[in-house]
């Protein structure tokens, strides 16, 4: 039998394969078919608008503070008395974000005080040079009606669509999970997607009863 086992050695290898052969297979074929992505999915940014139209950045600086890469790149103004950009005294004046070195930690949405930017689902953003990676305030701040912008045109890989379902994203700070803000709306109203569900909490809040509390 010892020449019998010599003899399958070098074969025995080629089992875990030929077993995985006859098996569903579940590879997923992107990108026509792409997979659901999570809510808390950290896709590309965006600014944010109120729903007057009114930019939510204040030019504060906190994301760019708090950015671990180094990525993001604010300079503040103050708001023209006659014409003013956003609610506050200043608004930003320059927003830019090197997505070659965005890690995509969401930290920055952590930090900003007006939820002016959030993270959306979209992820595919090839370019052909470096300077195309750097998205200034053009690209990501909304259009007064809340459509998003992308310098890219839609096509396999670019599904705008991941960009124009709302924020996709919620705060790690939003009391979601307590059950004592359940019933309390976390996000303020953004232009065209309009005010968001609830909190769903963990006492075991029905949909009937979401928002009685």
């Amino acid at each position: 039998m010892s020449w019998f086992a010599g003899l399958l050695g070098p074969w025995r290898g080629f089992a875990v394969t030929l077993r995985q052969m006859f098996r569903p297979k579940v590879t997923t074929q992107y990108p026509e078919e792409k997979r659901v992505k999570p809510q808390r999915f950290h896709g590309r940014h965006v600014l944010n608008r109120y729903p007057d139209g009114m930019e939510k950045c204040i030019g504060c600086e906190l994301c760019a503070g708090v950015c671990p890469a180094r990525c993001i790149y604010v300079r503040g103004a103050d708001n023209p008395p006659e014409d003013p950009v956003s609610p506050g005294e200043r608004f930003g004046y320059v927003y830019e974000i090197n997505m070659l070195r965005c890690i995509f930690c969401a930290l920055c949405v952590e930090a900003c005080p007006t939820e002016a930017i959030t993270m959306t689902h979209l992820f595919e953003m090839s370019v052909t040079s470096r300077e195309d990676a750097i998205y200034t305030k053009d690209e990501l701040l909304v259009e007064p009606d809340g459509t998003p912008r992308h310098p890219q045109p839609e096509g396999p890989l670019v599904d705008l669509d991941e960009l124009r379902r709302g924020h996709g994203w919620l705060r790690a700070t939003a009391p979601s999970g307590r059950a004592a803000y359940e019933g309390i709306v976390a996000w303020t109203p953004s232009a065209t997607y309009g005010e968001p569900p609830p909190e769903r909490g963990q006492a075991g809040v029905t949909d009937e009863t979401d928002g009685e509390s």
